[in-house]
This record gives C-alpha cells, structure tokens and sequence, in this order.
C-alpha cells in the first residue's frame, strides 16, 4: 500500500484561535503523527456563558495515540499553548518549543503537576528534530511575542513550511527580525517547499505591515504630553509592546509599575531566556501609591476587557491599593479582538465616567498588528516559492481568499477547515476523509464535551429563567394539593399585577386534585404533566416558557 502524507486541522481553520494541525505520514490509517501547536479560545456570554477556556476535542487523536510522534510548538501566545497543560495527559507526548515559548509551557506544565521535563528546548535551525518520518527544524520568525518560528517539516513526500502565526518586522525590538535571506535558503534547498501551510489573519489588509519600530516616537510623545498618572494596556505576551511604553516612561521620569499576574510572568521568563534586554527598573503598587502621580506609570493586564484584569478592576474603583482620578490617562495600545468590542467599551465607559481620558489604538500611532497583511502574505509566497499553499488561521472568509490569492499567482491552493483530511502526496491535494471535531469546555476546573448538554441547558435557563416545582405524594399514592414553587430569572408579576408563582401554583392544585392515580404513581407522567402547565401559565402570563425542574417526595409508610 502506497505511503502518503497527510494534513488534518482539528482547530484553527475557519477560526482564529485554538490552533491544533495534525501532519502523518505512512501507509493510510497507520501513519506515523505529530501535533503542531495546542491552544485555546476564549468563551463569551452569549455562546458559552461562564465558560473559561475552548480547547479542540482530540477524540481522533486520542485514539491514534500510539501513532502520534510529539507536538511542536511555534510560539507562546495562549491560542497555540494554552491548551497544552490541561490535554496532554491525554496524549502523553514529548513537547519540542525554543527555549522563550518552552519556559512558558514547562510553567503551565509545573501548575498542572505535570513533568516540565516533557518539555525539550530546541535551538533554531539549523538543529534537526527527528520526530519518527519527520525532520523538524524551528525557523525564527517576527511576531508580537519572541521567539515565533515557522517549522520546517522534512518528510518522505516533500518539505512542508508552516509559518505558525508571523509578520515582517525587520526591527521587531525584542526577538527576532524577519529573515528574508534565510527564507529564501530554505526555497532553495532540495526540491524546494512542496507545501505551505501559511498565516491567514490579515488577509483583507490591502497596505504593508509595519514595524514594532514606528511606535517609539507616537507613544513617547503621548506620555510626555499626559500631565497626571498615566496608565497603559496591551496583550501581556507582546513583550516589544511593553518595552517601547516602559522606556517612553523612563524618558519622560516615570516609575514602571506592572499590574496583572500575566504581564510580570512574561517579563520575568523574558529576563530569565534573555529575550529582554535594558527594561527600565519596576516599582510595587504600594511604592507607585506613594509617588506624585506624574511619576508614574501604570502597565496593566485586561487589554481585551477580561473581567477580573487588572484595566478592568481599575475601571470599577481600586486595585491593589491603587486608584484613578480625573485628568488620568489610559491608553489601550493594543487592538480589540472581534467579540470583544462590549467587554472593552465597558471599560472604556468606566474610566470616562471618573473623568479618566481615554486613548485607543484605532488610528494606528499606537498599535501595529502582529500579522502578515496581504502583501506581505504574497512577498512570502515569492520567497518560499511553493507548489501547493493551504491557508490557516482564519475564519473561512480568510481562508477562501488567501487561496484565491495563492490561485491568481499560479499556485495551487486547498481551502481545509476542522476536521478535513487532506492527501498531501501528489502534485494536488485531496479530500480523503472528515473526522469529527468538536470543543471542550473548561468550566471551572472541569473539562466538559460540547455534547455534554451543560452549555446547552446554562443558555436556556439564560433565555428562558426557571421554574423549580415540589409537590408530595403520600404514602397512599394521594399527591397532595399545595405545590411550592420557586422563580428564578423570571419576573415575578403576572399580565393582572399577580403574582406569577401564585398563580402557577393555582393551576397546579386544580390538577393535582383531579389527577388520576395512574398518573399519580407514574413518576414519568406527573413530571410532564406539572412541567407542561408551569410553562403554559407562565407563557401566557409573561410571555415565557422557562426550564421546568420537579421534585416528587414520596412519603414512605411506618
């Protein structure tokens, strides 16, 4: 049977975030496996309420366990790591990272009580890791955190690129610039890139990326000119974000202080990989209280409007001692995440109401985005030269038009989203299987499926509000007539200013006193039955049919 290689997303195409792709190679159905990159997104009240991570369901994975070789992760950013520590048990795999983004993981790892010796660091290419038919080799790559990488993947059928998350940033201030000549090596070596599994998120920004660089001036100036307490937010892991704001403070005679447990994790394990470098000197919350409040600044954690962040505690009062004042400033130097415009306008609103001025990132001298515009998606094209191009990370409209683009040059491209098997062996890409994908939910501290009916039933009751009903039947199967119920998340006054739970539990009496004893002894039938007039009454009265719970106590005979 002829070997093949394969390609299967079992997240982050036809969606940003929650990254997982699976790449085999070997006789079909017994290919030998590994995973790049395991992350998470983020829930949100609407579709999964009180949710606290997503993470990819690896079902399929799970159970080709015995075939997967290791995962390899390009970079630190939540929605390619995040989900490491909480799946790995289920696949138990070495974990292959550059030393910046392993740090991180081996602390997730440590936080779970997991081995951090799963975690191998791996320098950049030219070292090789050998992973059963696969040679790997970590390419750096600019990003808005350090050392990214794209993976050069060796296999019997060809060389595979996967760029992971990138942008080209020839003065990034911290990690490393993009590496045009280095791209172009790697072109060129052996037959070339057979394959591309290339960035997708900027597709639709028409104008070239530019430089972490252009920020400096903008925001030293901003700082310079704010004449009272100035406090900033950006995505924690953008390190170069942090040192361009933390050195406009020390320029303008400020003290730095850091807020949001993320934000000093980063800079430490950036000191501790010697990714940065000449971070001006921090100060505590209760030093930054005492100082004259044009002498500091704040650098907080919440950029996204994260409810328990430090922006967002900030935003509702006091935080660790400190508080805002009118004629502050805030500035969000970060952009905002589709879905995320209410948590941050909340924010947003918050601060105005105490008087605090408010700058965002939405003209651009502020913030400059850590993705591959098109242009810059095309000049990868030109230096990596591939034959097939299999656009990731983006919602399907990304995808579609990345390859369209890939199209128009001459090249061949496959539109993949979660869950689609692609045969990679030949000079064109096709289906050959769809595997079933799904999410887990973290709740609380436990892993739910999506199936599990938990999410389903929270967005009902959120909708629709509760009815609780008791009634009891004694121990000759005669059900007295008194139910008792409890309301929640319904209003509590009827069409007639009654009460609703009176007069649900009027018409409940009326039918439990003509109701049969056939009925009465049938758990089954008495459930439907009270379920089914609670939520007629209360349809009727205020226009809803709210989630039913029934509570039958038997009384038992002496």
């Amino acid at each position: 049977m002829a070997e093949r290689l394969i390609y299967l997303p079992l997240g982050g195409a036809g969606e940003i975030g929650m990254n997982a792709y699976v790449y085999g190679h070997g006789a079909p159905g017994k290919e030998r496996l590994i995973l790049v990159d395991l992350g998470v997104t983020f829930g949100d009240m609407e579709g999964s309420p009180g949710i606290d991570l997503i993470m990819p369901d690896l079902t399929w994975l799970e159970k080709n366990r015995h075939r997967l070789e290791a995962i390899f992760v390009t970079h630190g950013h939540e929605d390619h790591i995040g989900a490491i520590a909480h799946l790995w048990k289920r696949l138990d795999v070495p974990i292959y990272a550059r030393r910046f983004t392993g740090t991180l993981v081996r602390l997730k790892m440590e936080e779970h009580g997991l081995p951090a010796e799963a975690v191998t660091i791996v320098e950049p290419r030219p070292e090789i890791v050998k992973a059963g038919p696969f040679s790997v080799q970590f390419m750096p790559i600019s990003h808005s955190i350090p050392e990214s990488s794209a993976l050069i993947i060796d296999s019997p059928a060809g060389r595979i690129v996967h760029t992971g998350d990138f942008k080209m940033d020839v003065t990034p201030v911290v990690g490393d610039a993009f590496d045009a000549i280095g791209l172009s090596e790697i072109a060129a070596e052996g037959k070339g890139v057979k394959i591309l599994a290339c960035d997708s998120t900027n597709i639709f920004s028409t104008h070239p990326g530019r430089s972490e660089a252009v920020l400096a001036t903008p925001i030293l100036e901003w700082v310079m000119a704010q004449k009272n307490l100035v406090v900033a937010t950006t995505f924690a892991s953008n390190i170069a974000r942090l040192k361009t704001l933390a050195d406009a403070a020390r320029a303008s005679g400020r003290k730095i202080c850091l807020l949001g447990r993320a934000m000093r994790r980063m800079v430490s394990v950036g000191f501790d990989t010697g990714i940065l470098k000449d971070f001006p000197e921090t100060i505590g919350p209760e030093e930054a209280a005492k100082l004259p409040r044009n002498k500091v600044m704040l650098l907080v954690t919440g950029s996204q409007g994260e409810r328990r962040a430090a922006s967002a505690q900030l935003s509702r009062g006091r935080y660790l001692g400190l508080s805002l004042q009118e004629g502050d400033s805030f500035l969000f130097s970060s952009k905002t995440i589709p879905g995320n415009e209410k948590s941050v306008g909340r924010i947003m609103n918050a601060l105005s109401e105490s008087g605090v001025d408010v700058w965002d990132a939405d003209d651009g001298l502020y913030h400059v985005s850590g993705h591959a515009n098109r242009p810059d998606i095309e000049a990868m094209h030109d230096l990596l030269k591939p034959r097939v191009v299999i656009p990731m990370h983006g919602e399907h409209l990304h995808l579609r038009e990345h390859a369209l683009l890939a199209r128009a040059k001459g090249m061949t491209a496959e539109v993949v989203t979660n869950g689609t098997m692609l045969d990679l062996t030949g000079d064109k890409p096709k289906v050959v299987d769809h595997v079933e994908t799904g999410r887990l939910y973290l709740d609380g501290n436990q892993l739910i499926g999506a199936m599990d009916g938990v999410v389903r039933d929270r967005i009902r009751m959120a909708l629709n509000g509760h009815a609780m009903i008791s009634v009891i039947v004694d121990e000759d199967d005669n059900v007295l007539p008194d139910a008792w119920v409890e309301l929640m998340g319904l209003p509590t006054r009827t069409r007639s200013g009654g009460e609703l739970s009176g007069q649900i539990e009027s018409e409940l009496s009326e039918f439990l006193e003509r109701a049969d004893g056939r009925t009465v002894r049938d758990d089954g039938k008495l459930d439907e039955a009270i379920r089914k007039i609670t939520r007629q009454v209360a349809m009727e009265e205020i226009g809803k049919k709210p989630e039913v719970t029934v509570i039958i106590s038997r009384l038992m005979a002496d």
